[in-house]
C-alpha cells in the first residue's frame, strides 16, 4: 500500500544543501526505488519541492545519483510514516539543522540522540500507531474541517491510504483534544477564534527551540554524550515550569498595571 502525504500544491524554496553534490553518482532512478521503496512520483516531487538534491544529468531523461540521496530520501520517508510529519515541517527541519549547525555540532549531536532514553524519542505508554482521524474529531468534539486545516497549515502531519482514509499519529492526539477543551471554555468561531490562531503558539516554541539548539550545540561539547543526553532529558520539565511560571507572571503583572 502506497501512502500519499497530505501537502499543498504550493512549491518550497529550495534548501541551501539542495545542489548536486560532487563525486560519483552510479545510481539510476530505479535504483533510488528499490532501495527506498518510494516511487518514482515521489522522488520526483521530493526533488521539486528541494526536500532531496538533484540527479547529476547525462541526458534529457537520465540523470545519477549517489548513497547521499538514498539516506535523505529514507530520513524523510522515516519523519512522514513513523512522525506523520508534513513535508513543510520536514522541509524546516532540514533547513534549520544544515543551515545553523556545523558537521562537527551535528556529529555532536548524533551521539547526544543516541544515549537519549525512550522517555524522550518516544513514550513508552503510546504506541507509535496510527489513529483514524474521524474518530478522533469525534472523540474530543473537533469539527473535521479544523482538522484538515490543521493539515493543511502543518500543525499536524497525516497518512492517506489508498481507500482515502485518513490517520494521525497517536502522539499527536493531544493536540485535538486540547482544541476541543479550549473550545469548551467559549473560544468559537462565532469570536473569530481559528485554528490558525494555533500558529502563534507554534511561532514561539520555534523560535525558543532555535535559541535552544543553537545554545546547547556551543556549549554541549564539553560535555561526553550520555551526559548531555541525560541534562537534556532531565531539565525539561523544569524548563517547561520556567515558562509556564513566566507565561502566568506576564499575565498577572499586565492586568496588576490597568487602572
Amino acid at each position: 500500500m502506497i501512502e500519499r502525504p497530505i501537502e499543498s500544491s504550493r512549491p518550497l524554496s529550495s534548501l541551501p544543501p539542495a545542489h548536486a553534490s560532487e563525486g560519483p553518482r552510479p545510481l539510476k532512478m530505479k535504483d533510488l526505488c528499490d532501495a527506498t521503496g518510494l516511487p518514482r512520483q515521489a522522488i520526483h516531487f521530493y526533488i521539486q519541492q528541494g526536500l532531496v538534491p538533484p540527479g547529476a544529468k547525462t541526458g534529457r531523461n537520465m540523470a545519477y545519483y549517489g548513497e547521499e540521496h538514498i539516506q535523505r530520501l529514507k530520513l524523510i520517508k522515516k519523519l512522514q510514516h513513523e512522525r506523520f510529519l508534513p513535508l513543510k515541517a520536514i522541509r524546516a527541519l532540514l533547513d534549520d539543522q544544515e543551515s545553523q549547525f556545523s558537521q562537527v555540532q551535528r556529529s555532536l549531536l548524533l551521539e547526544v540522540k543516541q544515549r537519549f532514553t525512550t522517555s524522550l524519542l518516544a513514550r513508552p505508554d503510546a504506541p507509535d500507531v496510527a489513529v483514524d482521524a474521524d474518530e478522533a474529531c469525534a472523540r474530543h468534539g473537533i469539527e473535521r474541517s479544523d482538522l484538515d486545516r490543521m493539515l493543511e497549515i502543518g500543525i499536524l502531519g497525516a497518512r492517506v491510504d489508498e481507500a482515502g482514509r485518513t490517520a494521525i499519529a497517536h502522539d499527536d492526539v493531544w493536540v485535538l483534544s486540547a482544541w476541543g477543551e479550549i473550545q469548551k471554555l467559549g473560544y468559537a468561531k462565532e469570536l473569530g477564534f481559528r485554528v490558525d490562531d494555533i500558529q502563534i503558539l507554534l511561532e514561539v516554541v520555534q523560535d525558543l527551540f532555535n535559541r535552544e539548539a543553537l545554545l546547547l550545540a556551543s556549549r554541549m561539547d564539553r560535555l561526553p554524550p550520555e551526559r548531555a543526553a541525560e541534562m537534556i532529558e532531565r531539565a525539561l520539565p523544569i524548563i517547561h515550569s520556567f515558562l509556564t511560571g513566566f507565561h502566568v507572571a506576564k499575565i498577572r503583572n499586565f492586568f496588576a498595571s490597568i487602572e
